[in-house]
C-alpha cells in the first residue's frame, strides 16, 4: 500500500483483481453514462482559491454527523454486494470506517447481513432501506436494523424504476456468479479473490436469507428481487418507515429543490444531493451541480451531505465549500475493498484524508466549520 498515492491507483488495483463483472458493477453507469461523467467532470472545473502566510499550523477535520462526532466530514455510503468484491467485504469496509471514525452505511443489498456485521464490530453502523412491495419484509427488515441498534436509517428514494446498466447486461452479472467460459478464465486468473469469496460467510443477499424460500435459488432471487422495486412508492411511505423506525432518518437521492422542501416535512433529519452515482437518472443534473441551490433552499432546516464523484480531498472541499456538511463516498472506498479488503479500505480514506488536511492548509483554513464559499476562486 505505501506505493498507493490516489485514488485512481486503488481503481486500477481494483480492476486488475476483481472479476470483470464485479469491477464494473462498482465503476460504471447507467445508459450513456453521461451523468456518471458530470459528477466528476463538474468537480473538476471547481477551483480552489490558495491563501498564503496564513498560520495553519492546528488544522482539524473533526465535526458531526447527524449529532454525532466524526473523525472526518465523511461517511461510507451504501454499496451493494461489498461481500462479492472481496470476501465479507461489508465486514472489512464497517471495520476500516469505525478505525477511522466515521460511519458506514450498509446496504439492504449487501452479502453480509445486517447480523453479520453487528456481530462483527463494536459501534452501531447506519443501515441503507430499499422499500420494496413486500411491505412485510421491509417492516422485518426495519424490525431488524432496530435491533441492531443501527444509529441512522438511510432511505434510498431514487430507485422505483431501475435505470439500465448496459455493462451489467453485457457481464451476465448474477450473485452468486453464474458460470460461463470467459467467467471460468477470468475467475482462474484471480485465485486470490476466489479463494476470499469462498472464505467468506455467504455468497448470495444475506439480508435475504432465511426470510424468502427461494433464497438460494439464484433464478427466483433475481426475479423476486426485480419485481419487487414499488413504482407506487411516494411520500406516505416515508410516513410509514416514520412511525416504525424511532432514529435518526436520512432521505438519500435528493436532486430537486421542490423535492428537498417536501422532505424537510417529512421528519427526517437530513437529505443526501445525489444521482445515484450516475446509475439512475442519465441525463440528470451532476450531484455538485444542484447542491447550492438546494443547500439555499432547505440548509438551515436539515442536514445536508453531498454525494456524487468524491475521489479526493480537494472534492470533500468543494462540497463544503458550497454548503454540505458532510460527504458520502461510494466508489472510492469499493475501489480499496477490491485492491486489498479492509486495508485497501483503510488507504482509500487516509488518502482522502490527508489530501483535505493539506488542502485546508494550502486554503489557510484550520477547521471544517470554516469551509465556504470564501475557499473558491472566483
Amino acid at each position: 500500500m505505501k506505493h498507493i498515492t490516489c485514488i485512481e491507483d486503488l481503481r486500477q488495483l481494483h480492476k486488475r483483481r476483481v472479476p470483470k463483472a464485479f469491477f464494473d458493477y462498482a465503476d460504471r453507469g447507467s445508459y450513456a453514462e453521461e451523468t456518471l461523467h458530470a459528477n466528476r467532470d463538474d468537480l473538476k472545473q471547481i477551483k480552489l482559491r490558495q491563501r498564503i502566510l496564513v498560520d495553519v499550523s492546528k488544522r482539524d477535520m473533526k465535526t458531526t454527523i447527524l449529532g454525532e462526532p466524526s473523525a472526518l466530514p465523511l461517511v461510507l455510503a451504501p454499496v451493494g454486494l461489498l461481500g462479492m468484491q472481496h470476501g465479507d467485504g461489508e465486514i472489512h469496509a464497517c471495520r476500516a470506517a469505525q478505525a477511522a471514525g466515521i460511519p458506514f452505511t450498509q446496504s439492504t443489498m449487501s452479502i453480509c447481513s445486517i447480523e453479520d456485521i453487528a456481530a462483527a464490530v463494536d459501534k452501531p453502523f447506519w443501515f441503507q432501506l430499499y422499500v420494496m412491495k413486500d411491505r412485510g419484509f421491509i417492516k422485518a427488515l426495519i424490525e431488524r436494523a432496530i435491533a441492531a441498534k443501527c444509529s441512522a436509517l438511510v432511505l434510498t428514494v431514487d430507485l422505483q424504476v431501475i435505470g439500465q446498466r448496459h455493462q451489467d447486461i453485457k457481464n451476465g452479472m448474477t450473485v452468486p456468479p453464474e458460470w460461463s467460459l470467459s467467467k471460468l478464465f477470468d475467475f482462474a486468473t484471480k485465485p486470490a479473490w476466489v479463494s476470499g469469496v469462498l472464505r467468506g460467510k455467504r455468497r448470495t443477499f444475506g439480508n435475504l436469507a432465511g426470510h424468502l424460500k427461494i433464497s438460494d435459488d439464484i433464478t427466483s432471487l433475481s426475479t423476486w428481487i426485480n419485481s419487487q422495486f414499488d413504482t407506487t412508492l411516494n411520500w406516505k411511505d416515508v410516513d410509514w418507515i416514520r412511525s416504525i423506525w424511532p432514529g435518526k432518518l436520512v432521505l438519500k437521492g435528493i436532486l430537486d429543490v421542490e423535492d428537498a422542501e417536501i422532505a424537510v416535512k417529512s421528519g427526517a433529519q437530513a437529505l443526501v444531493v445525489s444521482n445515484h452515482g450516475g446509475r439512475q437518472l442519465d441525463g440528470a443534473p451532476s450531484s455538485i451541480e444542484v447542491l447550492p441551490e438546494i443547500v439555499d433552499a432547505v440548509g438551515s432546516q436539515m442536514e445536508i451531505l453531498f454525494d456524487g464523484g468524491i475521489r479526493s480531498g480537494q472534492d470533500v472541499m468543494r462540497a463544503l465549500a458550497l454548503g454540505a456538511k458532510s460527504c458520502m463516498i461510494g466508489r472510492a472506498y469499493v475501489y480499496g475493498l477490491g485492491a486489498a479488503g479492509q486495508q485497501g479500505v483503510e488507504k482509500a480514506i487516509s488518502v482522502i484524508a490527508k489530501e483535505l488536511e493539506t488542502t485546508m492548509g494550502l486554503c489557510g483554513i484550520n477547521t471544517i466549520a470554516e469551509i465556504d464559499d470564501k475557499v473558491l476562486a472566483v
